[in-house]
């Protein structure tokens, strides 16, 4: 019965950062938000028939709100957030990049504004896990503007 309870004991302290009701609605309302959020800009880009669609963007916000969620959660300072925001900010970069392909029989760039738009899914996803849920939702309208009634306009 001993070792039971110390099981239990165990398993509780691991889960520990949903330890209340209010702190599991705020994980799951910040992971929420970046999800759909996410999803809306990615469900652009599937619409467009473009390789990095809508469970690229998905993943991306998420995974974008997480890192930051957690440091922002477990009471980290200001500079230590400050740089996991720059490591994502950086490693977005690379999965940007991959995204963008020369053409080598006229040399045109494609996937510009996928890169951009993994971009900005990630810093959405920044701005919704550190608890910016107004401005992660206004960044995402605007960025559903700029690709579709900007792309308009540019036709």
């Amino acid at each position: 019965m001993a070792e039971t309870s110390s099981i239990w004991q165990a398993l509780l302290s691991e889960f520990s950062d949903m330890g209340d009701l209010r702190q599991a609605t705020i994980i799951l309302l910040r992971l929420g938000l970046a999800v759909i959020l996410g999803a809306a800009i990615g469900y652009e880009r599937e619409r467009k028939g473009k390789d990095a669609g809508l469970r690229t963007h998905i993943l991306v916000s998420m995974g974008a709100a997480l890192f930051v969620m957690v440091p922002a959660l477990s009471d980290m300072d200001e500079a230590s957030t400050s740089r996991v925001i720059q490591g994502v900010i950086s490693g977005i970069g690379f999965l940007g990049a991959g995204a963008i392909i020369k053409q080598q029989a006229d040399q045109e760039v494609k996937g510009l504004t996928t890169a951009a738009t993994i971009w900005v899914a990630a810093a959405i996803g920044v701005a919704a896990g550190y608890g910016k849920e107004a401005t992660a939702i206004a960044s995402t309208l605007i960025a559903l503007f700029v690709l579709t009634i900007l792309r308009r306009w540019e036709q």
